[in-house]
């Protein structure tokens, strides 16, 4: 399925690319290669290209430019993920899981996934796939060492054809050994990306494929006799290598492989500002189609029956488990000044299946081994402005009953002043079906099946508060949770019979005293209502203290020099399962520590340097109490090298 995804994209590529050479259906222009060529050259040799040429644009259809600076927020995303980890603590290897340390909200899916939401939390969405509009040709390469051995790789290509018409492809690749046992980490991701319009906009299109896997040897974490030696030291453990873990033969893979694809066609449209016109105007007929695929399979070699208990094979296992969705929306969108803004009416057309090919277990006799639903949903957006006060609105009804029945609406108002500063309220009510492995999971393993079918929808209602500023930034976030489904303590799942109320505080303010800035970051969480079964640090927060530069004359070198300290006070954080690839409830320990990383970062030309010591204080402490999730240490001091490199052909 994967090269026939790939081959489709190409040839819609080829398709598309020949037709904005070879001229422009029901325009009536056509443009010669030679004319193409001697623009393109013109660009490329005129050397007036600005910063603000090179676009990327997201999902959402915001702009922000390719940036080459080095700048505090560039330290914090220079990570696998390329995104802000100070809500996640990963694991002590690149490539593997992390704890949730806070829980975000505001955008939650309308559909419920597979699951095994512990080895997707690199998994790229259709909400973080980027398209790209640039002068000239564009190349952005991040690399990173691994831990022990392997590195990580980043590339993206993306260049115009035309002023219409973008491509752009990008892998990112990972192999890193890690410190302990059973620790390797393996992962692909490939995208390519294609954004097209002809003259005057009637027609645009913009598609995607993604294809994506996640490879990790599981440990199990450490048993007890290995706990005790790593916490007090022992000097026979100091090499990781040597320590013994719970598992020796268990690998897991993710993978995932997408196809999306967004067109509309403008069926008329007036050369004036939408807000002078008296009737609605640009009206466009869209139609968007998305195909995914996603996978979870466990291999085990031999049973293990000390950490999962007992199994109907002796003889190792092999277990896949699948969903796949199908889903196609039209839509009909106009602008219209008696609506301030942007309206889009659509309907959807939904098919889902998810489950196994066969019966792992004969013997807790399961009643199926599939779960497929088709819905029909129906929904309008609203995107209104008047003046600097902004409106956006998202509601979706799928009517009837079944797994994929529910209710979504999201709405915000925000007021934004200049650059000054910007107040947002943001509310959300969203009803749907727990993800599919709480309602239906088989496994050669006697407990680890189970068929949940019956689980009633969880209702999540979300109220939250942003002010951002050139003084200070603020979020706060309330949440109500009805119907809350965890994993509880024997692995299991449950739907929680009250409501879950959970309360996020988080602020940052940077503070500059000329070449020294001290930047910080801290977090507040409270769960008033379902403490016993939604668990988070009360406070978490990051303070990072850095010298920045120019060096030697000219400035040829900006250099960044500093240290962070991230803490989080203890509680009772859930337990990683590998079978599962969830996280689960446990009673017994408790995490939670101060940590500091020291960085030595600098920007030659277009080029940022990044040196990293990670965890330098478990150099200088004689108890270990450092873990990720109970049972699995984080990881000890280590140097790492890496840097991203732009260049424009």
């Amino acid at each position: 399925m994967k090269q026939s995804l790939s081959l489709l994209f190409f040839l819609i590529l080829s398709n598309v690319c020949f037709s904005q050479l070879g001229g422009f259906a029901g325009t009536g222009q056509t443009r010669n290669l030679d004319t193409v060529a001697e623009k393109e050259i013109s660009v490329t040799l005129s050397g007036k290209t600005k910063y603000t040429d090179y676009k990327i644009i997201s999902f959402k259809d915001d702009t922000t430019y390719v940036d080459t600076t080095l700048t505090i927020k560039k330290e914090y995303k220079f990570n696998f993920r390329r995104k802000d980890n100070f809500e996640l603590l990963g694991f002590h290897n690149q490539g593997q899981t992390f704890t949730t340390l806070g829980y975000d909200f505001s955008d939650v899916s309308l559909f419920p996934d597979i699951g095994f939401r512990g080895k997707q939390f690199l998994y790229m969405d259709v909400e973080d796939i980027d398209y790209y509009q640039v002068a000239t040709p564009t190349t952005e390469i991040l690399y990173r060492t691994g831990l022990e051995q392997g590195q990580v790789l980043d590339a993206l290509f993306t260049l115009n054809f035309s002023e219409r018409l973008n491509v752009s492809f990008a892998y990112k690749g990972l192999r890193s050994l890690g410190q302990y046992r059973q620790s390797l980490s393996s992962t692909g991701n490939f995208r390519g990306t294609l954004s097209f319009r002809t003259p005057k906009d009637q027609y645009a299109i913009r598609m995607h494929v993604t294809s994506q896997d996640f490879f990790n040897e599981e440990s199990g974490g450490l048993p007890e006799d290995m706990i005790t030696a790593f916490e007090t030291n022992d000097e026979s453990f100091i090499d990781r290598g040597v320590i013994d873990v719970n598992l020796s033969d268990t690998e897991s893979t993710f993978e995932g492989t997408r196809l999306y694809l967004d067109h509309n066609y403008k069926l008329f449209s007036s050369k004036k500002d939408s807000t002078n016109l008296k009737n609605f105007t640009n009206l466009k007929v869209g139609h968007i189609f998305t195909y995914e695929a996603k996978s979870f399979n466990l291999t085990q070699s031999t049973i293990d029956t000390s950490l999962f208990g007992e199994a109907y094979s002796t003889d190792g296992i092999d277990e896949n488990t699948e969903s796949e969705v199908v889903n196609n929306q039209a839509y009909l969108e106009f602008n219209s000044k008696y609506i301030l803004g942007k309206f889009k009416v659509k309907a959807n057309y939904t098919d889902v299946t998810y489950g196994y090919d066969s019966v792992f277990n004969p013997t807790v006799n399961l009643s199926k081994i599939k779960l497929k639903g088709k819905a029909v949903s129906v929904g309008a957006d609203w995107k209104g402005r008047v003046k600097d006060f902004y409106v956006n609105a998202d509601v979706n009804i799928t009517p009837g009953s079944g797994y994929l029945a529910g209710n979504y609406f999201k709405g915000e108002a925000f007021y934004k002043k200049d650059s000054l500063f910007t107040v947002k309220a943001r509310v959300l009510q969203s009803s749907k079906s727990p993800n599919f492995n709480f309602l239906l999971f088989q496994s050669n393993y006697n407990t680890y099946n189970w068929d949940k079918s019956n689980f009633e929808n969880t209702a999540t209602r979300n109220l939250g508060f942003t002010f951002l500023s050139k003084w200070a930034n603020a979020f706060v976030d309330f949440t109500n949770i009805d119907d809350y489904t965890y994993f509880d303590e024997d692995s299991q799942p449950i739907q929680h019979s009250g409501s879950v109320t959970y309360l996020k505080l988080k602020a940052n303010k940077e503070f500059k005293f000329g070449k020294f800035a001290l930047d910080n970051t801290i977090m507040y969480q409270n769960v008033s209502s379902g403490s016993d079964v939604f668990r988070v640090p009360d406070f978490t927060t990051r303070n990072t203290l850095y010298y920045s530069d120019s060096w030697f004359k000219g400035d040829p070198l900006l250099v960044q020099i500093g240290a962070t300290f991230k803490y989080f006070t203890k509680y009772q954080a859930n337990a990683y399962n590998p079978l599962l690839g969830e996280f689960t409830l446990q009673d017994d320990t408790e995490i939670g520590y101060p940590n500091v990383d020291v960085f030595f970062n600098a920007r030659v030309r277009r080029t940022r340097i990044y040196f990293k010591v990670d965890n330098i204080m478990s150099n200088f402490t004689s108890t270990k109490d450092y873990y990720s999730a109970p049972n699995y240490p984080y990881r000890d001091f280590v140097i790492r090298f890496g840097l991203v490199w732009n260049w424009f052909i």
